[in-house]
């Protein structure tokens, strides 16, 4: 089950509001880098609004706008490894013990509220699209849209190494994209596909728990 009309409208403001502040609110280094990857990863989640088994009615405009979303839905996920950046926080005390510090809580809460906003819901556009691409594709419902799931957090989990370990943004690929073919050809080795294998088991992690958390709802509501 997709997102309502109400919900998506209900995601888009909460979405404005929350750059906003983060605009106002890290304007300067350490943590300002917030602001762009959290609007990168909005992005496809709007994108993802757009697309379903009925939309776009016109078939090669969905495979369109599924390869820009495709381009772009790495940096929902991305946003995670930003949590590493708490290291910057300094979190321990001489003693050992965390630190008591509202300015440190408040940037924790920054990261995390945009790091698992973003997935979540990210996640719901991974749902939807993955059953539209079965349908169109005339692949079993279940079994087609859970190995397009699978395909889609590979392939985001290697735009994932791409955008932290080569520094390549995704518009990057649209502006300049003879620049980085040879990066992308260059960095296969054993420590990328281990990365690329953990992080989509992080992502099948979170896309199946909330899997679980729907049909449990819909089991309830139906007794």
């Amino acid at each position: 089950m997709g997102l309502s009309k109400k919900a998506k409208w209900a995601v888009r403001i909460i979405s404005i509001l929350w750059l906003a502040f983060l605009y106002l609110r890290l304007k300067n280094p350490p943590f300002n880098f917030l602001v762009l990857n959290t609007f990168l990863a909005l992005i496809p989640i709007e994108l993802s609004f757009h697309l379903g088994v009925k939309k776009p009615k016109n078939s090669i405009l969905f495979w369109i706008l599924f390869i820009i979303w495709m381009l772009f839905y790495p940096n929902t996920p991305y946003l995670l490894t930003d949590l590493f950046h708490l290291s910057l926080l300094n979190p321990y005390g001489t003693n050992g013990l965390l630190r008591l510090d509202n300015q440190m809580w408040l940037n924790f809460t920054l990261l995390l509220v945009s790091a698992l906003f973003t997935t979540i819901i990210g996640m719901w556009g991974v749902k939807t699209i993955s059953r539209a691409i079965a349908v169109k594709l005339h692949l079993p419902t279940l079994l087609g849209s859970n190995l397009v799931v699978l395909l889609i957090t590979l392939l985001s989990s290697t735009g994932i190494f791409i955008g932290r370990f080569l520094r390549i943004h995704t518009i990057y690929l649209f502006l300049t994209p003879e620049q980085f073919i040879n990066p992308l050809l260059n960095m296969w080795n054993r420590s990328t596909i281990i990365f690329i294998i953990l992080l989509t088991v992080v992502q099948l992690v979170f896309y199946y728990t909330l899997e679980l958390i729907v049909k449990s709802d819909d089991t309830l509501n139906n007794e």
